[in-house]
């Protein structure tokens, strides 16, 4: 069916837990899609709607690719499983549950170690390069945290982490990977796509040899200003639109991810 409509677009569940993992569920499975994944590692969760110590959090030992979203546990954050059964992994539950129980009560966390953004946390200098438009859009969100200290395996880590986040919405972690967050899963992925793509060119213009040529500061500050103007199109919001396509593309290879 051909879709004309924004409100067509954007259809959402009326049940809004059930939407919320549906959402969660295509995160999982176009992760696979965009090869941001590690198998069966790195953890995606999101508060359950109605609730800001509970959150939604795939059961340890299941692929990305066959996620569906009436597997997620519902976990507190105290580490109890309210609903579904399964393991908690140790890493996932040190990382998210601090940020979800901080003060910004952070709603969806998203956490890989996908190949370009980790390649950048690897670098001596990995801050992103004022070259290309997308980084640009980036300037003012992302923190860079130099610090890394192992596997996170207690909470004093996730803490750690969430204090370094402070207000921005991405967290580059040193020698290991990226936490992406957002008021909704549509946001944090967003910002986890985007950002990779944004390294990726980075990468690759670095990989040349050759001098990369900046953007000059005062068309920087202005072209910011023109993302934060321009999040919504007629009242819709990009975002919004962006993972309602993507879901769109799971409909019609691998609908079984609502399930």
């Amino acid at each position: 069916m051909s879709l004309t409509s924004p409100d067509e677009m954007l259809r959402v569940d009326p049940d809004p837990i059930r939407q919320a993992r549906i959402d969660l569920a295509a995160a999982h499975r176009l992760a696979v899609f965009y090869g941001f994944h590690e198998g069966i590692d790195n953890h995606f969760t999101l508060l359950v709607p109605g609730y800001e110590d509970r959150f939604f959090l795939a059961p340890f030992g299941l692929h990305w690719s066959e996620i569906q979203a009436s597997d997620f546990m519902i976990v507190d954050l105290d580490g109890t499983v309210y609903e579904g059964h399964g393991l908690v992994e140790e890493t996932a539950f040190f990382i998210h549950a601090p940020m979800h129980g901080s003060a910004r009560k952070l709603r969806a966390v998203l956490h890989t170690h996908m190949p370009y953004a980790t390649a950048l946390a690897m670098l001596d200098e990995p801050d992103l390069v004022m070259a290309s438009q997308n980084a640009l859009g980036y300037r003012d969100d992302v923190f860079y945290d130099c610090d890394y200290n192992g596997l996170a395996l207690d909470r004093s880590e996730g803490e750690r982490m969430t204090r370094a986040l402070g207000d921005k919405s991405i967290l580059l972690l040193r020698n290991h990977g990226i936490v992406t967050t957002g008021a909704t899963v549509a946001e944090a992925f967003h910002h986890l796509y985007f950002f990779e793509r944004t390294a990726e060119v980075q990468v690759l213009a670095q990989s040349t040899g050759q001098m990369i040529r900046e953007v000059p500061k005062d068309i920087v500050d202005m072209t910011v200003e023109q993302f934060k103007d321009s999040t919504h199109l007629d009242g819709y919001s990009r975002i919004d639109l962006h993972f309602a396509a993507l879901k769109r593309m799971l409909d019609r290879s691998q609908p079984d991810y609502a399930a």
